[in-house]
Order: C-alpha cells, then structure tokens, then sequence
C-alpha cells in the first residue's frame, strides 16, 4: 500500500504540470518535488539538509517555446528544450563517427593537410577562395623560444592573404598581474581552449591538442562531423568571433588588435568584455535564428514542393535522427551556457539512469559535486590516476599538482562515503603503461537503457577554469540512431576497461601518499589548475 502510494504521488504532481503552461519555472519546481517522494528515506537521513535543496537551487530547465508539430521530428527526445538557447541542427547519424585514439584522430587530420593544401591552392591557375583561420591562445602560444608563433609565421609570410592568426589574450591578465606572472604559470588566469578542427564542411570536435603526444599516446575524445555545413558554417564564424577580439600576428612577429576593437589588456576591461559577448553572442543568436527559420522552410512551409517531389529532385536530406547543440562557456564575457546546460542535465537525471563522467583533471566545480553527491542518477566518474596525469614527473612546483589532485579525490571520496553513496556514485582511475589521459566529457543513459542517448564531446574539464576563466566549447550529441548509440557505448567501454575501482585501500598506496606541504597549498591555488 505504501508502495502504491509513493508511486501515485509523482503521477498526481505530473498531472499538474499540464496545467501550468505558462509557469515553467514553478512547473519545474514541482516536477523536482516529485521526483523527491519516491528517493530511499534512509539515504536522505543520512544527507545534509543542503544537499536535499541541490536539485531545487539548480537553474530550471528552460521551456520550449513553441509547441510540437506531428510534420517535423520534434518533441521526439527530451533534451530538445536546450535549442531555447543554441542553434539546433538535425542530422542523420551516419555524418557522425566516433573515434577511439590517437592514431585515428592522426590519420583524419592528415588527411586534410594544411600546408599541402595551401601549397596546391598556390599553384592553382586561377585565384584560389582558400582561407585559413587559427586561433591560439597568446600566453600558451608565445611560451618559450620555438612556439606556436614561431612554427607558424612562415606559413603567415608564405601565405599573407589566405592566412590569418589570432591569438586570444584573456582581459584578467593585465597591469602588475601580467608583469610579475612568469611563462606558463600565467596560463592559469585565462585561456582558449577551445579544440574544434574545420575543414570545409566538416568538423573535428576534442579535447586534444596538435602536439605530439596527442597523436600517439595521450587520450583523449574525438567525434567528426562530415559533411555538415551547417555546423561548420557555425564554428567557422564562432572561430571568425573570438579571432575579431583576440590579437592579430603579423609577419614580422608583432602583434596588433582588429580595427575599431577594445584592447584586451591595455584597454578598459569592462568595454573590451561587453564588445566580445556581443560579437559572441551575435554568432550563436543568429545561428538560432537561421535554424529556426531553415526548420519552418522545411517543414511547414506551404509553398515548398511536397516531401515526394523534392526527394526526386534530390533536394531532400534524411530525417534527422541526431541533433547537436553547440555549447559555449566564455565566463569572461558572461557567457555561461555550458554551464547551465550541464547542471540542468545533472539535475534532471532521474533514478536510474546512468551517468558516465570523465575528466583528465579531477576538480569538479561545488556546483557540479552538490548535483552529483544531491541528486538520483547512478555516476561513475573516471579520473587520471597519478601516473597517467600530464604533469607526472614535471620539474618543480608542476610535479606536485598530481599530488594535488589525489588530494582533492581523497576529499571527494571521503564524501561520498560519509554520505553513504558509495553504490551510487563510484570513483575509477584510468591507467594505461606509458601512455597519459586527457578524455573528457559525460554520456547518459536514460533508466532501464544500455546504451547512451547523450553525450557531451569538447575542451570542458568540469573544473573552475573551465567555468570561470577559459574559453570552452563543446557539442550535446542527442541521438535515436541505435548504431551511433552503439559508437558512443563502445567509446566508453574501451575507456573504462582500463580503470580500476577507487576504495579506502586506493589512498593507502605509496604512489597516493600527499605531502603535507601540498594539502595546505590546494585549497588556495585549485581554482587555478
């Protein structure tokens, strides 16, 4: 009888929902509440109050503005309320594939070589319409003698017209700050890290670098995007956006800021800021704009020819049975819409689904541990473990940050246990001999599911930096596709096939031994790496 009971509750709360169409945000609430009558009571005895209000405190999720239409794929998932805040394009599955490793991710760029194209482009007969466009980060790109700059500017005084290099300096380096901050230790006040791969209509989305290791023994995540002009089209103008605010390398190494623009650290910081969220913005605005308006033409458009006739005529692409939803976090520019979609879906994973969450830097933000440790879905977080982290064996202050975050996991651990979450939220260290790990990004399984339905891919580390100083982005992948749902499990199948269970006995090791010196220094420097 109690048990029918709780069961009957959500469904009376559900019911009200539907009468509270104009009311998302007290409409979420109460599907919140919901949710919360069915979860274990001995759990929740054992819970801090303030873990009990995580999934409250957490943004709504944000309402679908427009209702569903039986012409279209619409309302056919139930992540579809991110496209109230990026473009939303629809594909078939078979444009998307997943890659596993370095080798893979070093093959697909080589086939689309940079330099060979460039040099074929030049020798062409006719003038050749051959842009290219990278942008760096200044502090990491300017690092040392022979540099991102230096590899670069032969290609930029070979190619003056057809190359253009930007490189993003964040407006919080600046001043005294900037003059007293050595090389490379100035890289942890802001960065782009974006990690996105352009090459006409199609798009490499990681979290990896160009350098060496990248491409033989380092992990990492990659998924390619072929023949999608849309999406291109999309990065290609986010990429144009950022290098409109970043600095202009020219050929004689100097650098200097697009006409007309704010400079970022010489110039006022609160106009240089707003003049980069609007340029920003205006990218993403008008992608969902443009979206929109491709998917009314398509769909509910009366003076179209009708699906039969267009499909003849070769105009007709397949339905879409994958959608990606760019997500962009430049909290600088008071961007934060990866953030928000992260902790919405974090808040509303039900119970029993599955969330599988990776990063090579274990620092989740508060925000991101209260909604793991406060809410229902099972987690299983795959981490670096000390030997595989990329800073293993660095000379000086460096070699002690993965000391550090063995630190910061112990704390986490502890936790967890403390709370008795132990079945539900369970720590894996990945390790691999001679190699290092850098994957990043979440998979979700929906309850009773095997295979994930979502994913997020790109440069986010779920950490401080990545919400608060750099600059990130990274792709939502919602899918139906069974075989690319079956990519995506494999993907992270090979991942945490290399990982062993994180327990009491895991910090007992010699090799997670943490000085005392670097458990005192954490709590003051962790928002910095």
């Amino acid at each position: 009888m109690a048990a029918a009971a709780a069961a009957a509750g959500p469904v009376f709360w559900r019911r009200l929902l539907g009468l509270l169409p104009g009311r998302p945000g007290l409409a979420a609430l109460l599907g919140r509440l919901s949710d919360r009558l069915g979860r274990n009571r001995d759990r929740r005895r054992r819970r801090p109050p303030w873990l009990l209000l995580a999934p409250l405190l957490s943004p709504a999720v944000p309402h679908v503005t427009s209702p569903p239409c039986c012409l279209c794929p619409e309302g056919v998932h139930r992540f579809q309320w991110i496209r109230n805040l990026v473009p939303e394009f629809g594909v078939s599955s078979s444009h998307v594939r997943v890659l596993s490793s370095p080798a893979e991710f070093f093959e697909l760029m080589k086939v689309n070589c940079l330099e060979s194209t460039l040099e074929k482009s030049l020798q062409a007969k006719f003038p050749s319409d051959l842009r290219v466009s990278i942008l760096l980060d200044f502090t990491r790109g300017s690092r040392g003698r022979k540099n991102s700059r230096t590899m670069l500017l032969p290609l930029l005084q070979r190619f003056p017209e057809q190359v253009r290099v930007s490189l993003f300096h964040t407006p919080n380096l600046r001043g005294l700050l900037r003059l007293l901050i050595p090389e490379r230790f100035n890289e942890t006040i802001g960065l782009q890290h974006i990690k996105v791969y352009l090459f006409d209509n199609s798009v490499i989305l990681s979290g990896a670098n160009l350098s060496d290791s990248y491409f033989t023994n380092r992990q990492d995540r990659y998924v390619f995007l072929q023949d999608c002009p849309e999406i291109a089209d999309f990065f290609t103008e986010l990429v144009d956006a950022v290098g409109d605010v970043s600095l202009q390398l020219r050929g004689d190494d100097t650098v200097q800021v697009v006409e007309g623009m704010v400079h970022p650290y010489k110039g006022d910081r609160a106009a240089y800021c707003k003049a980069a969220n609007k340029r920003v913005m205006d990218v993403i605005n008008s992608a969902r704009t443009r979206q929109q308006m491709l998917h009314a033409q398509t769909f509910h458009s009366n003076s179209l020819l009708t699906q039969e006739d267009a499909a003849a005529a070769g105009d007709r692409r397949p339905a879409p049975d994958t959608w990606i939803y760019p997500l962009i976090q430049m909290k600088p520019f008071e961007i934060q819409i990866d953030e928000i979609v992260t902790e919405t879906l974090l808040t509303e994973a039900e119970r029993g689904a599955k969330v599988y969450l990776t990063t090579g830097y274990f620092n989740l933000t508060q925000a991101y541990m209260d909604l793991v440790l406060g809410t229902r879905a099972e987690y299983q977080i795959l981490l670096a473990s000390p030997e595989v982290n990329g800073f293993f064996g660095a000379k000086g202050v460096a070699g002690a940050i993965p000391a550090a975050y063995v630190h910061i996991e112990r704390q986490f651990y502890s936790e967890v246990c403390s709370l008795g979450q132990q079945e539900r939220v369970q720590l894996q260290e990945y390790w691999r001999r001679g190699w290092t790990f850098h994957a990043k990004g979440l998979w979700l399984y929906l309850a009773g599911s095997s295979l994930p339905c979502l994913t997020l891919i790109g440069s986010p580390n779920f950490g401080y930096r990545s919400v608060h100083r750099d600059l990130e982005a990274q792709i939502a992948i919602v899918t139906e596709s069974r075989a690319l749902q079956q990519q995506l499990h494999q993907e992270q199948e090979q991942l945490y096939l290399r990982s062993g269970v994180v327990s009491s006995a895991t910090f007992e090791q010699p090799s997670r031994q943490v000085k005392l010196w670097v458990k005192m220094v954490t709590p003051l420097i962790k928002n910095f790496f």
